[in-house]
């Protein structure tokens, strides 16, 4: 049997607006807000030169269901690209850009087949093989219900993938859409399943392989590490996958190692040193000071956080490449034992915060007539970081206070 060779990608969020960034500089903010758009161009790139049999896209195109018209715009150039090539795309919409949200702007060319809301599966040949391909797109932005046992049982002499935008019904991080179990996947004993909806890369079985690549492109803090798709190259049964990086900026969270470390000088050496072992083209990063001793916490107790970001991030001004400073914290490991039972319980509530506490605590700020309409929105990144903000400052002010 010959080989089969697709691209897997999903979660594009292409128009995402990274509202709750602050502190880049013009060029910095424009390279991020193009990002998305940077690592689609690098997929179809990618697709284009190597020219596999067909590509995968498993959900959520665009970041809203407004579908952002730029972002349409050269969505639609990139499949023309692929139509030229004879490259066939299979695609579907997932809760953002669901299809019943704002209508398509542009017409897709023929290369390109759009999922719609019940199970289909379309079928082309490979080589000489028969390749069949079943999906489905969201009709509205909440599936609720599992879509499993619409999917086709695979046929006799047939390869069949199966595309899926959705979560384990075990999943307690994320928002449980088009719920499944892995077991329910494997008893199709389908060649492939194409996952898409988690952001993070990750592999459910290996035989046969249930995958997600993650998104294309990372939006905050906690999308951070390398982010593509897959190469993946079907033989007989066995699956060769290989992670395409793709994101035009990188989040990370970088762990700075200052034991012993007296002086603010020795700090900002140690970080540079640190940054240049990155080897992202851009990078966008929390630090977080590890193993800190007393002359480290005595030389950082008086300085507000603001400040320290901001002197870091003027540090690092003559490097040559895009490099961010988000926030700095120090490792809360160190500090968790010096906390009294009561900084303790306030700190640990504050990490189970969700979306509607943090709106339920900021009401009177955002619903102010004057100031509200200069806050940035409330999303899932300034939450996170009101989040980290907010902890780091009470394990600090208490610890320090107990030193005291």
């Amino acid at each position: 049997m010959a080989s089969i060779r697709f691209i897997h990608s999903a979660d594009l969020h292409l128009g995402s607006p990274f509202s709750g960034m602050k502190g880049l500089g013009t060029e910095q903010w424009k390279q991020l807000q193009h990002s998305t758009l940077k690592a689609f161009e690098r997929l179809i790139s990618y697709t284009l030169e190597t020219h596999p049999d067909f590509l995968l896209i498993v959900g959520d195109i665009y970041d809203g269901e407004d579908r952002n018209l730029r972002a349409q715009h050269r969505f639609q150039q990139g499949m023309e690209q692929l139509h030229d090539a004879g490259i066939p795309v299979f695609l579907s919409h997932g809760n953002h850009d669901h299809l019943s949200g704002g209508a398509a702007s542009f017409e897709l060319p023929p290369n390109v087949h759009v999922f719609q809301d019940s199970v289909e599966n379309i079928s082309l040949e490979v080589s000489g093989q028969t390749v069949s391909i079943a999906g489905f797109s969201y009709g509205r932005r909440h599936v609720t219900e599992s879509m499993i046992e619409h999917y086709p049982d695979k046929e006799t002499g047939i390869v069949q993938i199966g595309m899926l935008h959705g979560s384990e019904e075990s999943d307690t991080e994320h928002a449980v859409y088009a719920p499944f179990r892995k077991e329910q996947l494997l008893a199709k004993n389908y060649d492939y399943w194409a996952l898409g909806h988690i952001h993070k890369r990750q592999q459910l079985s290996a035989d046969p392989p249930i995958v997600y690549p993650g998104n294309l492109q990372g939006r905050h803090r906690k999308e951070s590490g390398p982010k593509g798709f897959y190469d993946v190259v079907l033989t007989d049964g066995h699956a060769e996958l290989e992670f395409i990086a793709a994101e035009a900026v990188r989040f990370e969270r970088i762990a700075i190692d200052c034991s012993g470390v007296q002086h603010m000088n020795e700090l900002f050496s140690i970080i540079k040193e640190q940054l240049e072992t990155q080897d992202a083209e851009a990078l966008v990063c929390d630090l977080e000071l590890q193993s800190p001793d007393d002359s480290t916490l005595l030389m950082l107790e008086d300085i507000p956080q603001a400040e320290l970001v901001y002197a870091m991030r003027e540090a690092l001004s003559e490097q040559q490449r895009f490099v961010h400073i988000s926030s700095v914290q120090l490792d809360k490991g160190n500090l968790t034992a010096e906390l009294s039972p009561f900084g303790k319980q306030l700190a640990d509530r504050l990490q189970d915060w969700e979306a509607g506490d943090w709106k339920e605590a900021l009401k009177e700020l955002y619903n102010h007539p004057k100031s509200g309409r200069f806050l940035p929105q409330l999303n899932d990144g300034l939450q996170s970081e009101l989040q980290m903000e907010a902890v780091a400052k009470i394990r600090k002010m208490m610890a320090l206070e107990d030193q005291r």
